[in-house]
């Protein structure tokens, strides 16, 4: 179960107890400080989908999208024909993703990350081999808040975010995108098979 609880100085410590089917649950539940943005960029940026919280007719709501990291900034993009950008434009919004599909040893899936034999999709690519970069063996999620608005990317930052889908929801894909200045970031950290009394510095 991933949680935290504020504290000042940033950081939550886990149970370390035993989870269901005898897997190690997660000693460690690293919360946010301001240290460490960069880490929390480098792991955004190694997988491709995220999810845009955002407020909808005055309901919470949440929608996938395609983001790059460009300039520190996190460019969005989406289907304009679901008006999701037309919601978000102007107003402060959340970005977050994580690599939660992904094995990891001690988690009772009887895998490991950056294993390539299970076809899963945390099983290859390159959240694996940010995470052994940024330090991160187990799973990882960021969050970045801030305010968004609608931007056009110059034509080399359009291709880099590769062929879009042919369709959503029976439309054809029509890209929108939206660029969001992170003011605050949370970065949380599930590590298995560690000891009770471990701990992780808190980033974000």
């Amino acid at each position: 179960m991933l949680s935290s609880r504020p504290s000042d100085t940033g950081t939550a410590k886990g149970s370390g107890t035993t989870g269901p089917s005898g897997a190690a649950a997660p000693s460690v539940i690293a919360a946010a400080s301001g240290t460490d943005t960069s880490r929390a960029i480098a792991l955004l940026g190694s997988v491709r989908y995220g999810r845009l919280a955002m407020s909808m007719r005055a309901l919470p709501f949440l929608a996938v999208a395609r983001h790059l990291v460009i300039e520190g900034r996190v460019v969005l993009r989406m289907h304009r024909g679901l008006g999701f950008h037309e919601s978000c434009d102007g107003s402060v919004v959340a970005y977050g993703a994580d690599n939660f599909n992904a094995p990891v040893a001690g988690d009772g899936s009887g895998r490991i990350l950056g294993d390539t034999s299970t076809g899963t999709p945390g099983g290859t690519g390159g959240a694996s081999s940010a995470s052994t970069r940024e330090g991160t063996s187990g799973l990882w999620s960021v969050q970045f808040t801030g305010p968004v608005e609608i931007m056009e990317p110059a034509p080399g930052q359009r291709e880099r975010f590769g062929t879009g889908p042919a369709e959503v929801n029976g439309e054809r894909f029509d890209p929108v995108y939206l660029r969001l200045d992170p003011h605050l970031a949370h970065m949380h950290t599930l590590s298995f098979g560690a000891s009770p009394s471990g701990r992780t510095r808190s980033v974000t």
